[in-house]
């Protein structure tokens, strides 16, 4: 009989001690990725404004790209966990080699439709002039590494799901360290520009490609195995996939869209220099909500373990547990992000071309500060109806978040009280807020639904 590995038995231990466990390194990992990020937004800001803006425009771009590999990696770490719980290897296999194909055959897909129409697309996203032409250099390159991506995504979601989350720690750490030393390197050592950005990014990719395969193909450890066999073993397994995954994608989309519509919003609010702004102030809570981010993919994998025992005592309280945890970290956050903004600002500012935002930016950042702590009712909640196969239900939430309430809180304060660049960030907040309430409510009472559903069950089964 095959032995769990470590990462199988804590997704089927105490479900608190699961969450900071898993949690921790997935934290780390993405630390350091969003170091990276901040690393290389000061490195582009070197080059002006219209760097910094053209990435910023294709960022929307490359996310709704990624969302189907980021779909099919949710939908194989909820799959893998639940099939755990249930102790049901051969499916667990069968979705582990589904989503790796999937994974392929999207981003060869992906690289070939898109590439052609990448400069009407930025256009139409508002890039002009300078700002146009990094940015359609910039992303003629990145394109040619989607495919790399979307095999790490839907990886790292296997690990996940299986409970290696150091795997997938080293994987991201290897990726993002080579990319901080090679983006000076590329950028100004060897004067290629913004396309030394994406030449660093890539390559970087690559480096984590081959560190994954060696263990997926060549090692062969870890708890799921991959080979054509295993899709004889389906019975459904590609369906559950695809019952997550599908709307998994379909809400980062949504949410690509979002930012898409806010920067034109900014684009009319405060030309390209706003959208300077907004990349360079994202970036920052962007960094800031990825302990948040840590948490929410052990969620994901916790209450996955505990739907497939059909415990819904330990579902409640990885969930209740997280939820907690994050909100005590998001409070934290603000508090350092609102009372350090103007030295933070200072870290995008430092070229006289890239100092005319650096008022609007550290307004910016005070505002969104208090974005973070709502994060965790909303995201945790996603990532509870992700793991329990309910992929229907994070998709409404996010709708809800970045559709009606992101897009038209900023609309009206935008266009009809005419607050300018501020109306935007404002909006952002204020429908982040009333998401979030509307988000934890209904999870709240799907918890004590699934609770209801796993007591009958035992009592039928008493009963028999």
């Amino acid at each position: 009989m095959l032995k769990d590995t470590k990462g199988v038995s804590l997704l089927r231990a105490n479900p608190k001690v699961a969450i900071v466990r898993l949690s921790l390194p997935i934290m780390i990992a993405q630390l350091v990725q969003a170091l990276y990020n901040l690393v290389d937004g000061i490195w582009v800001a070197g080059l002006g404004p219209e760097a910094l803006a053209g990435i910023g425009l294709f960022f929307p771009i490359f996310m709704i790209i990624l969302s189907f590999a980021g779909g099919v990696g949710v939908g194989a770490s909820s799959v893998i966990s639940r099939k755990i719980g249930e102790r049901n290897k051969d499916h667990a296999d069968s979705a582990a080699t589904y989503s790796v194909i999937l994974a392929v055959v999207l981003g060869v897909a992906a690289t070939t439709i898109v590439l052609p129409f990448l400069v009407p697309i930025l256009a139409f996203a508002g890039a002009t002039g300078k700002t146009l032409e990094m940015a359609t250099s910039y992303s003629r390159i990145m394109i040619f590494g989607i495919t790399l991506l979307m095999f790490n995504n839907v990886v790292n979601g296997i690990l996940r799901g299986e409970g290696d989350t150091k795997r997938s720690m080293y994987a991201i750490t290897l990726g993002a360290i080579l990319n901080i030393f090679l983006d000076p390197l590329f950028i100004y050592t060897f004067g290629w520009g913004i396309e030394g950005a994406a030449y660093a990014t890539v390559i970087s990719i690559a480096a984590s490609t081959i560190l994954m395969s060696y263990w997926l193909f060549f090692k062969k450890d870890t708890y799921v195995s991959f080979g054509l066999k295993h899709l004889n073993n389906a019975n459904g397994v590609l369906t559950d996939i695809l019952r997550v995954g599908i709307p998994t994608s379909f809400a980062q989309i949504i949410m690509s869209i979002s930012t898409f519509v806010l920067n034109t919003f900014i684009v009319k609010a405060g030309t390209d220099v706003g959208v300077a702004v907004f990349t360079s102030a994202w970036r920052i809570v962007n960094f800031g909500t990825i302990p948040l981010m840590g948490i929410a993919n052990a969620v994901t994998a916790v209450t996955g373990a505990a739907y497939g025992e059909r415990n819904a005592e330990k579902l409640k309280d990885a969930y209740i547990f997280a939820v907690k945890l994050g909100l005590l970290i998001g409070l934290c956050v603000t508090a350092a992000i609102f009372f350090f903004a103007s030295k933070i600002a200072l870290i995008f500012t430092y070229s006289e071309s890239a100092s005319v935002i650096f008022e609007d930016l550290v307004k910016a950042l005070k505002i969104l500060s208090f974005f973070v702590p709502t994060v965790p009712f909303g995201m945790f909640t996603s990532a509870m109806f992700q793991g329990i196969g309910q992929g229907v239900k994070s998709l409404a939430v996010s709708i809800l978040r970045t559709i009606v309430l992101h897009v038209f809180f900023s609309w009206l304060f935008v266009f009809v009280l005419k607050l300018g660049l501020d109306g935007v960030w404002w909006g952002m907040l204020c429908g982040n807020i009333t998401a979030e309430a509307v988000t934890f409510i209904w999870g709240m009472m799907t918890e004590r639904k699934i609770a209801v559903t796993f007591r009958d069950l035992a009592d039928q089964k008493i009963s028999l």
